[in-house]
């Protein structure tokens, strides 16, 4: 009698250890998969973006920089006729674009959030990007007098924003798949420090 209830006792704990391992994969499979999904599809392409943009802003400024080193919108002197309609055709062909797909992922994309609420940096995005939306249609009309946004652009806040969130949920994936982070692969992730 002690055997058949030593027996089913150990069938049982193993049942449990089974079903408790079980569980546990499952829990770590779906969180697996939740991190896969905010990196491809809201983080990664939030960051590339943003990384994108900043680049192409940077070339930007270098080839318009005044003799001082500064852009021509961060001068004292006013940009020339010359300068506007440069910055219309980067900002209608480059920037622009870019900014509304980063809204459309923010938009789109919301549920794949880490936080709970929207962080105020991706509504100052958005709102910034509405700006422009105005400023262009008035290009579009031929009339020039504003050629920035209404709202500002947070770029160090949004740079600083997804690009720890990014590095985040990579650190994350790879503890998930069972690799150590390398940090010389993460620098190369990342791209250049600011």
């Amino acid at each position: 009698m002690a055997t058949v209830i030593l027996t089913v006792g150990l069938a049982f704990i193993g049942y449990l250890a089974t079903y408790l391992n079980g569980l546990r994969l499952a829990q770590r499979q779906a969180r697996l998969t939740r991190v896969n999904l905010q990196l491809s599809d809201f983080y990664g392409p939030l960051f590339a973006l943003m990384e994108a943009n900043s680049r192409t802003y940077d070339t930007f400024s270098d080839k318009y920089a005044r003799s001082d080193g500064r852009d021509p919108f961060d001068h004292d002197v006013p940009p020339t006729e010359h300068e506007l309609a440069e910055w219309r055709t980067w900002a209608t062909t480059v920037f622009i674009p870019n900014i509304q797909a980063m809204r459309d992922v923010v938009v789109a994309k919301a549920d794949l959030l880490i936080e709970e609420e929207m962080p105020p940096v991706l509504l100052q995005l958005c709102a910034h990007v509405s700006g422009y939306e105005i400023t262009a249609a008035r290009w579009a009309e031929g009339r020039y007098e504003e050629h920035l946004s209404v709202i500002p652009f947070p770029g160090r806040e949004l740079m600083a924003y997804t690009r720890s969130r990014f590095t985040r949920l990579k650190s994350e994936q790879a503890s998930l798949l069972g690799h150590t982070a390398d940090p010389g692969r993460r620098r190369g992730l990342l791209g250049r420090r600011r």
